[in-house]
């Protein structure tokens, strides 16, 4: 079942704007560091911060479907994303080079497109996405999983940063999602109980290692052990 379009806007909102005010806090850091690389492997922190922008992007090209059209679940969906690998690394840098006399200026002007975009959607169920037709909350929930995702990149990118950009309620929303997911595929009783551990193995940030898994989450039963996922991970 997908969730409801408005707890996720709300999300997907304080993720982005505590994302914003972690940014600009990094001030001439920030500027300073757009051209050596990030920790996402291939990519800059100039890129990777413009990366940001297409999610905003993906969220406008949205618009109504037919009546009648059966949407994609969300593991659908998010399925979709590695056989785009390098079309969502060749769009990131265009972008990049759009945006790199002011990137942060450039993508806090697409997140309010993009977020006036979803005030537009709110009142429909499914929505045409770039990548198929989805419902609106789970279009949403892989905005936020993408915000998430990329706020934890760019935290592990300055090590020396003081405070975090990841938002916490949406790390567990996004995190849940992802668990949602697995156990959907494989039946098992499970809870999160590392959230970020969770995001990044789930995300193939982190590499599979069962002892990092045995962390990141716990079986709802005590008599039960968590599962061997190595057939499974990353997600995305």
């Amino acid at each position: 079942m997908a969730p409801d379009p408005a707890a996720t806007i709300h999300e997907l909102r304080a993720q982005w704007d505590r994302l914003d005010r972690w940014l600009h806090g990094l001030g001439d850091a920030l500027v300073l560091s757009v051209d050596r690389p990030s920790v996402l492997d291939g990519w800059t922190v100039g890129e990777l911060l413009s990366h940001l922008g297409r999610n905003w992007v993906a969220v406008t090209r949205c618009g109504p479907v037919p009546a009648g059209t059966v949407p994609l679940t969300l593991a659908e969906y998010l399925g979709t994303y590695p056989e785009r690998a390098t079309e969502i690394a060749d769009a990131a840098r265009v972008l990049d080079r759009e945006l790199a006399p002011d990137r942060l200026a450039g993508i806090e002007r697409l997140a309010t497109t993009g977020l006036a975009r979803l005030d537009e959607l709110e009142s429909l169920r499914v929505v045409q996405a770039p990548r198929g037709p989805v419902a609106l909350g789970d279009m949403v929930l892989t905005r936020t999983l993408e915000l998430v995702v990329h706020a934890d990149d760019l935290a592990r990118s300055f090590p020396g940063a003081s405070t975090d950009p990841v938002h916490p309620a949406a790390l567990d929303a996004v995190s849940d999602a992802l668990l949602q997911i697995v156990v959907t595929r494989g039946g098992w009783s499970l809870e999160v109980d590392d959230a970020r551990l969770w995001l990044r193995l789930a995300c193939g940030r982190t590499p599979y290692d069962v002892d990092l898994l045995a962390r990141a989450l716990r079986p709802v039963h005590v008599s039960d052990a968590v599962p061997d996922l190595g057939r499974i991970l990353p997600v995305l």
